[in-house]
Parts: structure tokens; sequence; C-alpha cells
């Protein structure tokens, strides 16, 4: 029987888990126990470190890099914990919202030496929960009958590691006409990925030629510009003049992806904007959170197309990224269509930041 939860399925458990605040195990040569800094209370912190061992927290190197702590591991630092370290301290750490009030947060001890596997997993799983990434990682010999013990979810760590590096298989679920101001002739198309993740837009206007080209936007949801016209970006005026733009020309598809803030979620978006007013720019203040400059994954949206029956796009955007990537995922871009709107005194530098750090054509 196929009743238990496959290591997908598992995945998604642990990533609900740790946004609300509880443990989860990695299970292999050396099992951990794994908590997010930022769900993190004083009863749980209190009852891991009762366990003995030694805690790290564990964050990226562009965060450790804002700490200088040094990230023997590469891609990722493992912070010793002090002795009287709280919740409060740990996500000071994680979180750079006091970096300019309280700079000095060590001096940071990192670990080095050993396997960082399981950190490196922990780090992707608070990633993609949308939460800040920084983990509370502590090696335990008994993890496994700890996590019997505490009904925790627990993770095969050589099961895991393979399936957070794959993208999710997109699944069509359903579509139907849908009457815009821009075109009569809409329908909406909507895309669920395999992982319980969240669910990818098409809205097809017209009916596209599957043959040739069809005019195409891969556009990010930004809930503060699309619904709430911030001018702090360009990404309403985007959408609204691509959306125009296949209308006037009778046919065309945008991919609406649900990967806010460059991939990093709306929380995580707002803790960038509250650095920005602090005088970091954008990519500054991802790097600050712990994140690259961007987290998206377009190859989402070369999926869309293909199930759609699309082979060859012409490219509604200003960023090469999205060319490229659309050409190693196997969709031809006949044509890269500039789409530069949206500019105000309050966006200006951001947009200069996209052309000067992020290679916009602008």
């Amino acid at each position: 029987m196929a009743l238990a939860p496959d290591i997908t399925e598992q995945l998604a458990r642990a990533r609900a888990d740790l946004r609300m605040g509880l443990p989860i195990v990695l299970t292999g040569e050396t099992p951990v126990l794994v908590l997010a800094a930022e769900t993190l209370v004083a009863q749980r912190l209190a009852d891991v470190l009762a366990l003995g061992g030694e805690p790290v927290l564990a964050v990226t190197a562009r965060r450790a890099g804002t700490l200088k702590a040094h990230a023997y591991d590469g891609d990722l630092a493992r912070i010793v914990l002090p002795a009287a370290a709280t919740p409060a301290w740990i996500q000071s750490v994680a979180d750079p919202a006091d970096d300019l009030r309280a700079p000095l947060k060590g001096p940071l001890k990192s670990a080095r030496g050993g396997d960082a596997a399981a950190h490196r997993a922990a780090l992707h799983l608070v990633k993609s929960a949308r939460l800040l990434p920084a983990a509370l990682v502590l090696d335990l010999p008994n993890a496994e009958e700890i996590a019997t013990r505490h009904a925790l979810t627990s993770l095969d760590l050589a099961a895991a590691a393979p399936a957070l590096a794959e993208r999710s298989p997109l699944h069509p679920v359903v579509n139907a006409r849908l009457p815009m101001e821009v075109s009569e002739a809409g329908r909406l198309h909507i895309f669920r990925p395999e992982d319980g993740g969240e669910e990818h837009y098409a809205i097809e206007i017209g009916r596209p030629d599957r043959g040739a080209p069809v005019l195409a936007r891969l556009h990010s949801a930004c809930f503060t510009g699309d619904l709430m016209g911030s001018l702090k970006c360009d990404c309403g005026p985007q959408l609204r003049a691509a959306l125009a733009q296949m209308g006037a020309e009778g046919n065309g598809v945008l991919l609406y992806l649900n990967q806010e803030g460059r991939g990093i979620g709306l929380a995580n978006k707002m803790r960038a904007y509250s650095l920005q007013d602090q005088g970091f720019d954008t990519v500054e203040a991802n790097h600050r959170l712990g994140f690259e400059d961007d987290e998206r994954d377009f190859r989402l949206g070369a999926d869309i197309l293909k199930s759609m029956g699309f082979s060859a796009v012409r490219l509604l955007t200003n960023n090469p990224r999205k060319v490229e990537m659309m050409e190693a995922s196997g969709i031809s871009v006949d044509e890269r269509v500039p789409l530069a709107v949206g500019e105000n005194r309050h966006n200006a530098a951001y947009l200069a930041t996209k052309a000067a750090k992020s290679g916009h054509l602008l």
C-alpha cells in the first residue's frame, strides 16, 4: 500500500513544521535536529539546549559576510551558539533589521571541519518555506529516537538533498474563459506543482498559433506593485503594458509566476524594503538578509509554455537572464521585446540598480 508519504510529501510537511516553529530531524551518518531561527521560541530553545551537544546557527555565506563570520563551508557558515544564547540573540543574528543600530553581534565563532550537508539542506528548507535563511542545527546521535518519541517529521538526508535540488513538476489543473479589459478573448490556466508549493498561472490572450513564436511575458507576482500600485518598482506598469500589447496584437501568453520579491516571499521582501529605507539598494538588502540577488527560477515558465504546446516566443522583457534561461530550457527566444515603462521618482534608484547590478537593459 502507498499510504505513507514519499520524500516530496515529507519535505512539504517539514516546511510547514518549520514555519510553525516545530523542529524536524534529518537522519543520516550524523543525524541532526533542525529549527528555523525565525520561528524559534524560548521554551523550544531551552528544550534543544537540554539535549546536550553543540548547536550551531547555520546562515548563508551572504549573511555571514555581513556579520563578518567565517564561511568555512563555502556557501554557508555554522556559527557556534554562545552559552547564554537566547531566541532574541539568534534572531538578531538571522535578521539584519537592527544591524545598523547594533552592528557588533560577536565576536562570532564559526565551526569548521566535518560534514555540512545537513546544514545546507536545513537552509534550503527554511528558504523554500519563505522564512529567513537561518537554521538552528544540533548534531544528535539519538535524533531518530527523539523524532519517534516526540512525533517529529523525520527525513532521510540522502533522499532529501537531491529532492530539494530538483524542480517540482507542474501539472495543469483547469482552464476557463476569462474576458478582460484588454481582451474579451482571455483564458486563465492554473498549474500546480507536485511539492505542495504555490500554484502558477498562464493568461492566454486569443488563440495563439502553437507553431509560431508567441508574444509572451514571464511576470513574477508583485502584491505591492500589481495590486497596490506601489511606486517603488515598475512591476504593475509592466504587467498592464504587457497585457495591453497582447490585447492589441490579438494574442499572447502572460505567465504569472508566484515568486514574490525575486523569489524570497512577501515577508522577506518587506524586510528588504525596510533595509532600503536604511540606505541599502535592492541587491545589498537581499544580501544582508542572506539571499542571492535573485532567487527566482524562470524554468517554471518554460515548463508551462511547453505544457501549453509552445516552443518559441517573442519575449517581453528587459532581463537578459530570462532570455538565457528560456533558451537553456528549450524555448527558442526569437525576439526580445523591450518593456520600458513605469519609471518614477520613487523607483529611479531601484531601476538604476537593476541596470547596473542585474544587467537589465533599461
